[in-house]
């Protein structure tokens, strides 16, 4: 018995002394129970609304202070027109346009009924859900409101609800971009740093490394065919959601491929660094399943939008180059929209594929060379 104790003790030891080890018992638990408990959340916090209000009158002024101030909204801008419609939500930060009709509080009194439209992002499904049905819900309660306020039972508030881009509110408006994004990354992470790392494992490193090949020609030789086909991979789904779901590209088609290119790299490059930590299969394995499906999954904007998420992991998502891509795929495969509008997320992908790879090649030289 005391030799058994003395061997349990032993492996308790050789856990304990294990960071990775403990990382995995502890670590990921722990992670995991944070983001499904705050980041994953179905609430809406924050939406950004726009108005257009043809009336502005007292009782629109009344129901547009109820709508921000209930917490769930922020407001973003105030048009003045129909045309800024569009525009507005290209720019993606809206995710409602309330529209009042002209004369609204008088025909609501007078007629005891007005018209209220609601227009909502529709190339995102779940959130174009979510934000009418709490915005119905906040008209039907100032309604009631201001019938007791008149004394009258009559008083009705007709809201219309029509949905932008994605009118039958189709979810292959979301899940396509996120799968795409989800794909490339895990792929060329996965992949990449699984080549690079079988090398090293199996001492075949050496041999390349004292090759007239230098090591950025080596590294360059071994990300190249994951390239060509990842980009296969994007023209196939592509292919696939036009002929199956019927979801075209409404944008430039060459800006789409350019973009999914830059992404491509900046996995790749993803890939690149992970072989340089990982000294066996299994951890490059580990560290690009763990470290790059779950944040694209819950983190990206993919499923859950990003501004109902906490301070804190709104900021982690910021880290997380799959929440620029979604972006810039869903602006312009869903919207339509030009360069103009994704200048930014690109310049941040740019920023990173340079950033990761000076990190990768860096740090491939110093432990190979």
């Amino acid at each position: 018995m005391k030799r058994f104790l003395g061997f349990v003790k032993k492996e308790f030891l050789h856990i304990f002394r294990d960071y990775r080890t403990l990382f995995i018992l502890f670590g990921i638990p722990a992670a995991q129970i944070l983001i499904f408990g705050f980041a994953v959340s179905t609430d809406v916090k924050n939406a950004g609304v726009a108005f257009l209000d043809l009336s502005k009158d007292e009782t629109t002024q009344k129901l547009t202070d109820k709508i921000i101030s209930s917490g769930f909204f922020r407001r973003t801008e105030n048009l003045i027109n129909y045309n800024e419609i569009e525009g507005i939500f290209r720019k993606g930060k809206t995710k409602e346009v309330i529209i009042f009709e002209k004369d609204f509080g008088k025909k609501l009194l007078s007629e005891g009924k007005a018209n209220i439209s609601i227009i909502a992002d529709g190339s995102e499904p779940n959130t174009a859900t979510l934000v009418t049905n709490y915005t119905m819900a906040i008209i039907s309660d100032f309604n009631m409101e201001i019938s007791g306020m008149q004394g009258k039972n009559s008083l009705i508030i007709q809201p219309e609800v029509k949905m932008f881009y994605n009118p039958n509110l189709k979810s292959q408006h979301m899940f396509v971009p996120g799968v795409i994004t989800m794909i490339l990354i895990l792929i060329c992470a996965l992949m990449t740093s699984v080549t690079i790392t079988r090398e090293k494992e199996f001492g075949t490193m050496e041999v390349l490394l004292v090759s007239p090949l230098k090591p950025i020609q080596i590294i360059l030789g071994k990300v190249m065919p994951y390239f060509l086909l990842s980009f296969i991979n994007v023209l196939l789904i592509l292919l696939l959601s036009w002929l199956v779901f019927g979801l075209s590209v409404k944008g430039s088609i060459i800006l789409l491929l350019a973009e999914s290119m830059l992404y491509i790299m900046l996995s790749l490059s993803v890939g690149i660094l992970i072989s340089t930590v990982s000294s066996t299969m299994q951890q490059a394995i580990f560290i690009s399943l763990v470290g790059m499906m779950l944040p694209t999954i819950l983190l990206s904007g993919f499923i859950y939008p990003v501004e109902n998420m906490p301070k804190p992991y709104e900021i982690v998502s910021l880290a997380m180059p799959p929440r620029y891509f979604i972006i810039i795929i869903k602006n312009i495969m869903i919207k339509g929209t030009g360069f103009q509008y994704v200048w930014k997320e690109t310049l941040i992908l740019l920023s990173m594929t340079i950033l990761f790879i000076g990190l990768s090649v860096r740090k491939f030289k110093v432990r190979l060379e």
